[in-house]
């Protein structure tokens, strides 16, 4: 899954020397992400990263989880806006409660810390995608650790979002 930043602002740090560089929002990103496997103990954790505006990270749920219908099964952002009312309730133990769970304690945590009630720090939507073999699970493990070394040219980069591409 990826997760960006609200506006794909830089608020968890910078790269230095092609290593992440956690400043003190994203710690508290860090320490929300591993205290997630220990609150849920049906997820196991894979390969992730913190980059200065976004998240990438890979999880294994343990148990069978709650199947869901998403408009992002083929790997698409998901927005619940777009979903209707009776769709709004995540299932436990869904990709979607995990990621909401993290959203909200990682919001809460960095909004107290900056005295800053109520201030987007997540877009609404997230990516997901299915690993559907180990020639993926280990494309998907080398983006991840690599990701820092190409944070210059990297989609998400500010220098490198179209001036017109939408938030």
């Amino acid at each position: 899954m990826t997760l960006c930043c609200y506006q794909r602002e830089c608020l968890f740090g910078t790269i230095s020397q092609d290593k992440t560089v956690l400043n003190e929002l994203g710690m508290i990103v860090r320490n929300e992400w591993l205290r997630s496997f220990k609150i849920r103990d049906e997820l196991k954790p894979d390969a992730w990263v913190i980059m200065p505006n976004h998240f990438h990270g890979l999880l294994w749920f343990d148990r069978p989880i709650v199947q869901t219908q998403s408009p992002s099964d083929d790997g698409e952002s998901v927005d619940d806006s777009v979903l209707g009312k009776s769709q709004l309730r995540r299932p436990a133990r869904s990709l979607g409660s995990v990621i909401a769970g993290f959203k909200a304690a990682t919001t809460k945590r960095i909004n107290q810390y900056r005295n800053a009630p109520g201030t987007p720090v997540w877009q609404r939507n997230y990516y997901e995608s299915i690993v559907w073999d180990y020639r993926m699970l280990n494309h998907i493990r080398d983006y991840i650790e690599n990701n820092p070394r190409s944070w210059s040219t990297d989609s998400l980069h500010p220098n490198n979002i179209p001036k017109n591409h939408p938030p």
